[in-house]
């Protein structure tokens, strides 16, 4: 197993994938998380969602089994339902705090294609830190990550061979 520790965006994921407008599929988390240690040494899979929602229990159990930590943005019981699950800010404590503490073992891979990441992943580049970002969709993916990050730090996660491999295959297939 490899010293990588990956950071998952789950809505961006979600909107990436499931929600995209044109070619909508679905991402299998096993098969997504087995990608991860195969291809990227990945030790540690953090997957961050936003605040905990009891109708939502299978999908934590889905999450989990298939091997990822979970991780729910923290937000005022009484304002649950006025705030979305932005996670940005937290995805990026964690990794700068990995940075401060230098605890990070390998490198960093991020799975999204937000723009809000854009300084943290120029950060990681320069310090040799940064795997690869995984774009959901590299169609729809931040203007912000120049030609440099996309030709050498990117994959995307839409690309039909890595579908193939990540994919929910449809009932009946083998």
């Amino acid at each position: 197993m490899g010293k990588n520790t990956a950071y998952i965006d789950g809505q961006n994921l979600f909107l990436g994938t499931t929600k995209h407008p044109d070619t909508p599929w679905t991402v299998d988390l096993s098969r997504l998380r087995v990608y991860l240690r195969d291809k990227y040494q990945v030790a540690e899979a953090y997957y961050y969602i936003g605040y905990v929602s009891p109708e939502h229990q299978q999908l934590y159990d889905e999450i989990q089994r298939a091997g990822f930590i979970l991780r729910f943005r923290k937000h005022n019981s009484d304002m649950l339902s006025l705030k979305k699950g932005n996670v940005d800010t937290d995805i990026v404590f964690d990794v700068m705090q990995g940075l401060y503490k230098n605890t990070f073992q390998g490198g960093v891979v991020l799975v999204s294609g937000d723009g809000d990441y854009y300084r943290l992943v120029e950060l990681l580049q320069t310090e040799g830190k940064l795997v690869k970002v995984l774009f959901p969709n590299a169609k729809r993916a931040s203007s912000l990550y120049d030609k440099k990050i996309r030709t050498r730090y990117s994959v995307d996660l839409s690309d039909p061979d890595i579908r193939k491999k990540i994919g929910r295959k449809k009932k009946g297939a083998t």
